[in-house]
């Protein structure tokens, strides 16, 4: 049976629509400095701002996944992310996400409000599945070729992409469930440029509903990344256009929800696709 909705401490969010998901960095070095914020003021602005114009969670991330980022210490992390998702927690009801592979910060964040993990190595830190286990919290589980966004972007290759990926999806839900996660906690990522050229990325959006197989709800983040810039040649600055095409496509072929920085254009993309939409369902009347 396919997964419809997230629930977790008597909150539902129900996916039977597509939903958003607004992307709130509390990072020096994410390599869109729109959605860079570097007080909790002004990130609980931001989140709150994020929740007006449409976003049903917003995702909170103290480390950046960019290609050739470098990490940061678990203290630094931590520093970071936990003041901003308590502002939030203590001021709004919307979903909190926190984008993290750390299990320490997992914890924290979760005593302190936030309602999911969104996890680019896909729980394969030690101890990071067993945290999620203990909360009975939703999580999202990514692929990325390799466990290290620096060198990620190195030596990619693949004999059959959209099967890889469908495997190592596999074996993480599969060692998931074993760990205690309940199947209707889990919603899977394919992880667009996480070890991906621009071919990779497109064939891959093109044949998205191939993961409807899992029958388990599909993110899919593409929001101003270099897919979008190579293909226009344009800067990161200049990929909003593209970032809504390639969503409202990923719609079409399946995803749940759309992570993205530009909350208020998404939304509104989003609704007028998913109005004309209901009409392409019916017959035309003589």
């Amino acid at each position: 049976m396919a997964v419809t909705k997230l629930e977790y401490k008597g909150k539902v969010l129900d996916l039977s629509q597509p939903k958003i998901m607004g992307i709130l960095n509390v990072t020096p070095d994410s390599f869109y400095d729109g959605s860079r914020f570097s007080s909790v003021d002004s990130a609980l602005q931001h989140a709150k701002d994020m929740v007006l114009a449409g976003a049903s969670i917003v995702d909170v991330g103290g480390e950046s996944t960019r290609p050739g980022s470098d990490p940061v210490t678990e203290e630094e992390e931590l520093r970071r992310v936990i003041p901003v998702v308590q502002a939030i927690a203590e001021n709004t009801d919307v979903w909190i996400s926190v984008d993290t592979s750390s299990p320490a910060v997992m914890r924290a964040a979760l005593e302190s409000g936030a309602s999911m993990i969104n996890d680019v190595r896909a729980l394969r830190r030690p101890g990071a599945m067993e945290v999620v286990a203990e909360y009975g919290c939703p999580v999202c589980l990514q692929h990325m070729l390799g466990e290290d966004p620096k060198t990620m972007q190195q030596n990619i290759a693949y004999e059959d992409l959209l099967g890889e990926i469908s495997s190592f999806l596999y074996e993480r839900i599969h060692n998931c469930l074993n760990t205690g996660i309940r199947r209707e906690n889990i919603i899977i990522d394919p992880g667009f440029g996480f070890g991906k050229n621009i071919e990779q990325n497109y064939k891959l959006l093109g044949q998205l509903d191939r993961l409807r197989s899992f029958a388990l709800p599909v993110l899919v983040g593409m929001s101003r990344k270099s897919m979008i810039g190579d293909l226009l040649k344009v800067n990161t600055e200049n990929r909003l256009a593209g970032s809504i095409a390639a969503n409202l496509f990923a719609v079409e072929k399946g995803a749940d929800i759309l992570r993205v920085h530009d909350v208020k254009e998404m939304a509104e993309a989003l609704k007028v696709f998913m109005y004309a939409s209901k009409y392409s369902k019916q017959k035309i009347k003589k």
